[in-house]
């Protein structure tokens, strides 16, 4: 239960949303899913679309958000930490390709021996260790509970432990406040153990289901298990496990096994799904008192199909919680537009709605994804949003892999 009750619902509209939202738990983190190499830019970009009388508003908003003069000098920022995946950071490079482009060449130069894979993974070590830099002060400020940077291992390796593992050091290596982000398959948990067992901080990515939750947080205790029987230091390890909310309803195979049931499927239904889903791995997580917080990602900003209003039912739900919330550049710039209803500091304790959870219970893959033994980690990886997700991760690393290749054959 959420012990932190307020009197009323948060509101405030000096503040963004987000902010608003974290102010329902002091423990709640907001963090910026991309670059931080791209803020700046996006940042003006936003400004210039604020609406009259507003901008002053936004830019207040904004800056609380991330500020490099604020970063460097007070070693703060409203962001508790950054994600990336390979679409976010193939977006950062075609935002300032001449400035890659020049970086690919310098590293070909210096290593040529490294063929077109070699120079993007290199290229790939760099953008992490960039973004570990600029958010560095946040993590030495905090003792290094906050200003973490997530880099991922090749989506296109999901299955191949041994290379997610060569890869998870490696990116490790990129910085003291880098968190390695791991696919929820089955070879992705065990190298999860291993990096724990290391002292490395993990985020457990490409995850929806609550039997992935349980496996993680199975293998981040077998992890400390044995880090702490053989004296690691843990003092600044972190784990998260990410739930990539929208993408559980609308990736997986609930709307065409509803269909062919029969059954009349609305996008409130499936949000509450999803909502269903992570409410269970989040309050089971917190009766274990276990040491993984959860993190959720793919928010929406929506039309209510039962109201009419304008929601965000990602966040909205779950107002009260401790978990963190990653959020991109569009969905932060969608919700200062949004007129959104205050946020009340009980809702993750609200349940799902009864009647939606009965008729989704009917397809198989939902009950794969909200029950706890829902699945097999053999078959974590053939699950529809998994498979949907690796599809596209893969493709930004071929299109980001391309780029190097143009570049370097001129």
């Amino acid at each position: 239960m959420n012990e932190q009750v307020l009197a009323t619902p948060v509101a405030d509209s000096t503040l963004h949303p987000l902010e608003q939202l974290a102010a329902t738990n002091p423990d709640a983190e907001i963090w910026w899913d991309s670059s931080p190499l791209i803020y700046p830019s996006w940042k003006e970009e936003t400004l210039a679309k604020a609406p009259e009388g507003e901008r002053a508003v936004w830019e207040a908003q904004l800056t609380r958000f991330y500020d490099d003069a604020t970063i460097r000098t007070e070693g703060t920022m409203g962001f508790r930490g950054v994600t990336t995946n390979p679409p976010l950071s193939l977006q950062a490079i075609k935002l300032a390709p001449e400035l890659w482009a020049a970086e690919i060449r310098q590293i070909a130069k210096q290593n040529p021996g490294l063929d077109y894979e070699g120079v993007y993974w290199a290229m790939y070590l760099d953008l992490v260790k960039k973004g570990a830099e600029a958010i560095r002060p946040v993590f030495d400020k905090s003792g290094g509970k906050y200003g973490f940077l997530s880099g991922q291992v090749d989506p296109r390796f999901v299955r191949d432990g041994d290379k997610m593992l060569a890869q998870g050091l490696q990116i490790a290596a990129q910085g003291p406040n880098v968190m390695v982000k791991l696919p929820g398959s089955k070879e992705g948990y065990e190298v999860l153990e291993e990096l724990t067992a290391r002292g490395i901080s993990t985020n457990n990515t490409t995850s929806f289901t609550v039997a992935q939750y349980m496996r993680c947080m199975s293998a981040v205790s077998a992890g400390l298990f044995r880090a702490k029987a053989a004296g690691v230091d843990l003092s600044k390890w972190r784990s998260v496990i990410t739930h990539m909310s929208a993408r559980l309803g609308e990736l997986s195979d609930w709307k065409t096994e509803a269909k062919a049931r029969g059954i009349e499927l609305t996008l409130p239904e499936i949000r509450d799904g999803e909502e269903a889903v992570l409410k269970r791995a989040y309050h089971y997580g917190k009766s274990v008192g276990h040491p993984s917080k959860m993190l959720q990602c793919s928010m929406r900003v929506e039309k209510d199909e039962r109201t009419g209003k304008t929601v965000s039912r990602h966040i909205e739900d779950f107002a009260g919680s401790d978990m963190v919330y990653t959020c991109p550049p569009g969905y932060i710039a969608g919700l200062m537009s949004a007129d959104l209803a205050p946020f009340d500091p009980n809702a993750i304790d609200r349940e799902p709605n009864k009647a939606s959870l009965e008729k989704l219970l009917k397809l198989p893959s939902f009950r794969q994804a909200y029950e706890f033994d829902g699945m097999r980690p053999e078959q974590f990886a053939h699950f529809g949003s998994f498979k949907a997700t690796e599809t596209e991760f893969a493709a930004a690393t071929r299109q980001t892999v391309d780029f190097v290749r143009m570049t370097l054959e001129g």
